[in-house]
This record gives structure tokens, sequence and C-alpha cells, in this order.
């Protein structure tokens, strides 16, 4: 198994690849975001296992581009930042998994297989509703060979839309679902993030319709 480690200090990037390579892992180490990019870009790595903060572009950044690029491989994030915001922030980015530091070896190894497990198992996953796909991989609606990328909110909202089409749901459970229970969450947040996903949707020019329903809530539908 090849992995690619972005790490910008220097001693535990040298720990990281010796504890890789101690456990039969081919290793490439770099120690900024753009090094880490541009070697992420080529999809030759198992598994990705990125520093969050790093100069130049920081690891959601790095992650987020491959992801726009469409690279699918799983990746790791490493960081000093544990609260519930930030972890949720780096899955939003397209991450499978977040460990925080500092970090034990056995801990490391066993996130860093159960990772790799989940990718032999990986299978294009698709949400689909008529004739367009939500691509749950990739973060991307697709439609007529196209693809449009959705930020992480919009694509939270779609894919709650695309599992209950014709449904209503309200807005409250919406901001539930997507920023917690005790959230103070404003629905004019909700708001102006359907509207964004509704501009893409139509730059897309995807068959789908999100209805607003005057004191219930939201609804997809596909148009005929």
């Amino acid at each position: 198994m090849r992995l690619l480690v972005a790490e910008d200090d220097p001693r535990l990037l040298k720990t990281l690849i010796h504890i890789f390579e101690s456990n039969k892992f081919s290793v490439d180490g770099v120690c900024d975001g753009e090094a880490a990019l541009s070697h992420g870009r080529s999809e030759e790595y198992d598994g990705l296992v990125l520093d969050v903060m790093m100069p130049g572009l920081d690891g959601l950044t790095v992650l987020q581009r491959l992801r726009q690029a469409g690279v699918t491989t799983p990746a790791l994030f490493l960081t000093a930042r544990s609260e519930v915001s930030q972890r949720v922030e780096g899955l939003d980015a397209g991450a499978d998994d977040y460990l925080s530091k500092p970090f034990s070896t056995a801990e490391l190894l066993a996130r860093v297989r159960a990772m790799l497990r989940r990718r032999d198992n990986w299978q294009p996953d698709r949400l689909q509703l008529g004739p367009a796909a939500l691509n749950l991989s990739t973060y991307q609606l697709e439609f007529d060979g196209r693809a449009q990328l959705l930020s992480g909110k919009e694509f939270q909202l779609l894919e709650m839309l695309m599992r209950s089409p014709g449904t209503i749901i309200p807005t409250e459970r919406f901001i539930t679902h997507l920023w917690g229970w005790d959230a103070s969450v404003d629905t004019s947040v909700v708001w102006v993030h359907l509207s964004n996903l509704r501009k893409k949707i139509a730059a897309l020019g995807a068959p789908l319709e999100i209805r607003f329903v005057r004191g219930a809530g939201y609804l997809l539908e596909v148009r005929s």
C-alpha cells in the first residue's frame, strides 16, 4: 500500500514515515500544501494522511481541490484542533477520518488500515433521481455527462432532499441535520444555501426543482 503523508513539522514527518515504513507501507512525504496537492493529483496513492495546518495551502484546501478534480483517494486528517465544528469542517471537505494530535502509533495505524479497508470495498456511490445523480464520493451533482461541484452544506441539503423526493422537509430538520439540535442558526441561513443550490442545479440544466411550501418546508421534484 502506498501513502502520501503531508506534515509541515519535519521531525513529525520523519517519525510518520518511519512508522508507516516499519509497518510495510510505501510512503512519500511532503511538508507543504502545494506539494501535497501536486502529488495527490497523480492518483497513485492508496491513501492520504494530511496535516490540516500547513504553509501555503492548508490540508482542508488541498483535499477540497483534489475532490474537485475528481480524486477519490481516501484521506485522514491529522490536526491539533479537536473541536466538533472543526472535525465536521474536515469531513465536509471530503475526509474519511480525523485524528487529533497527540495520537498513539497504534491508533494511527488502526485508523489508516480501516480507511484502506473501506477503499478496497469502495463502489461508486450515487443517489439517482430521474436522469440526475448525486455522487456521494465527490460531492458532485451529475446530469447529461456533466457535473456541478457542491459545497459541503449544499451537498448535505441535496442529499436529504434526494433521499425523500416529493416529501416536505421542515426547515428545522435541515438545521438539526446540518448544524446539530442545539444550534442557534437562523432559518435564513438555510434559505441562502438552498438558493445557491438552486442556481447550481439551473447552471447544470438538471430537471430538479426545489419547491418551498409555505408554513411547511421544502421538497424536491423532478420536472417532466
